[in-house]
């Protein structure tokens, strides 16, 4: 066994963060950041808790925390990395999970601007994950030459015009050439990757109507929709990796081949 790390996870209480959440647990010691709800994040570290560690724990350190804060704001973030380091005593790796974007008819050009639907998409989808690794780089030099690991999670709508609208699209291929950019930035301390998920059946993918859930389907080589798990495992893949940087690993079962 080897000394626990520290991962942070945002918008982890629900969905794909919770599952990364659960991915990271045999091999960091992970903070939950949440929102609005609070017993989510709770009930998501009981969950995580049960997975044996792979590292030792000191006593009165704790495997698990739940931080709130709100990721679509700078201040926020501060706080947010700050306190994760305050309470965690070190930060090792960022999954950088936060996203918004409101479901529209994508073909309907009248849809497509609204204009507080881009300064949303573009706060939320790209300038968060800048502030947030700004904010996480001094403690991921600190860490010497184990640096850091930075993920984005990006769409398959970033990689080919697709999703709940247009500006969600290109503020997630935004998120993605970001990332590359970091990559080169803050190389070779940090390591930035990040992810492109199809279709996920989580809260927010419910929201899509069953002829378009199947439209997705249909586009598929392997016959089914990547599941959160499939994304976490990634994710893990990613946060362990020494030697990948400036990736963005699409995982949509072969719809953008």
């Amino acid at each position: 066994m080897t000394t626990a790390k520290v991962a942070l996870v945002t918008a982890s209480s629900a969905g794909l963060g919770a599952a990364c959440v659960k991915a990271l647990a045999p091999h960091f010691r992970v903070v939950v950041n949440y929102y609005s709800r609070l017993e989510k994040a709770e009930e998501v570290i009981k969950e995580a808790g049960a997975i044996p560690a792979l590292y030792e724990l000191p006593t009165d350190t704790p495997r698990f925390i739940a931080l709130q804060a709100d990721v679509a704001d700078r201040k926020n973030i501060q706080n947010l990395v700050k306190e994760t380091v305050d309470r965690m005593g070190r930060l090792d790796v960022i999954v950088s999970n936060a996203g918004w974007t409101r479901v529209t008819d994508f073909m309907d050009l009248d849809d497509q601007v609204v204009e507080e639907d881009w300064d949303r998409c573009f706060n939320v989808n790209v300038k968060s994950h800048l502030w947030l690794l700004y904010a996480a780089k001094p403690h991921f030099d600190a860490n010497g030459e184990d640096g850091g690991s930075f993920v984005t999670v990006a769409s398959l709508a970033g990689v080919r015009p697709s999703g709940s609208s247009v500006a969600y699209s290109v503020s997630k291929a935004a998120a993605i050439h970001l990332t590359k950019c970091l990559a080169l930035v803050c190389g070779p301390n940090v390591r930035c990757n990040s992810v492109s998920p199809g279709l996920l059946m989580t809260e927010w993918g419910q929201r899509f109507s069953p002829d378009q859930i199947q439209s997705a389907l249909d586009k598929t080589t392997t016959g089914r929709l990547a599941t959160i798990e499939d994304v976490a495992d990634q994710v893990k893949t990613l946060a362990l990796s020494r030697s990948m940087t400036g990736q963005n690993i699409v995982l949509d079962g072969g719809i953008a081949i």
